[in-house]
């Protein structure tokens, strides 16, 4: 597995544009891989950014090598710092093994969203239609089902803060509209191969526009 780290100028008009355009930021990523994927690939994104700093992280994990030097020609990105041993774009290989039992630290963008089981008619929704989890509670609950329902873990404990909603729009003109929320915590690894799987495919919807990477680090 690639885990890609780019550092993008803020500066940039481009930068500015696909902050705030899901769509278009997801042809960026993608124009940095072959055409035709390997069966079962999904390269996965997400954006972070420190509001005091200034500074927006792009991380994108992938089962195939990207090639960022199209983005390395342009001010799509911050220029090498000198006096920093920080590589930008920088790009590491990992091998990934967990064992069961095994605690993780985590951070998450998902799109946390159920499906209406029945005729809601009072609300103009039909059963089968998408609807976003507002309240907390709710969203706690949709990431715990998520590790439990053939995810291979247990949330330990988590913070989340709500971003809100993300839009844009698809070159048809479709309106993308995704509530974003932002999970921090611990996890427990249950069952060690259904993690993994869990890890390369992501985590709920919206994976296209920056929902579903599983970041980790040691408890």
């Amino acid at each position: 597995m690639y885990l890609s780290r780019l550092l993008l100028n803020p500066r940039s008009r481009q930068v500015q544009r696909e902050i705030g355009d899901p769509y278009q930021l997801h042809r960026t990523i993608m124009a940095a891989f072959p055409e035709a994927l390997p069966a079962g690939e999904r390269v996965l994104h997400r954006l972070d950014s420190n509001e005091r700093t200034r500074q927006v992280v792009l991380l994108v994990q992938s089962q195939t090598s990207p090639d960022w030097s199209t983005l390395a020609t342009r001010d799509y990105l911050l220029p090498v710092d000198p006096f920093s041993d920080l590589e930008n774009p920088a790009v590491k290989t990992l091998l990934l093994t967990f064992r069961q039992g095994q605690q993780l630290r985590f951070r998450l963008r998902a799109n946390p969203i159920k499906r209406l089981a029945r005729d809601v008619p009072e609300h103009d929704l039909k059963k089968g239609q998408r609807i976003g989890l507002f309240r907390e509670e709710d969203q706690q609950a949709w990431l715990q089902n998520k590790g439990n329902d053939r995810g291979g873990f247990l949330v330990v404990g988590a913070t989340l803060y709500s971003e809100g909603f993300s839009g844009g729009w698809t070159k048809e003109q479709h309106k993308l509209k995704h509530l974003a929320v932002c999970f921090d915590g611990v996890l427990q690894v249950t069952h060690p191969e259904q993690f993994q799987q869990t890890i390369h495919a992501g985590i709920g919807s919206g994976k296209a526009f920056g929902f579903g990477l599983l970041s980790l680090a040691r408890a």
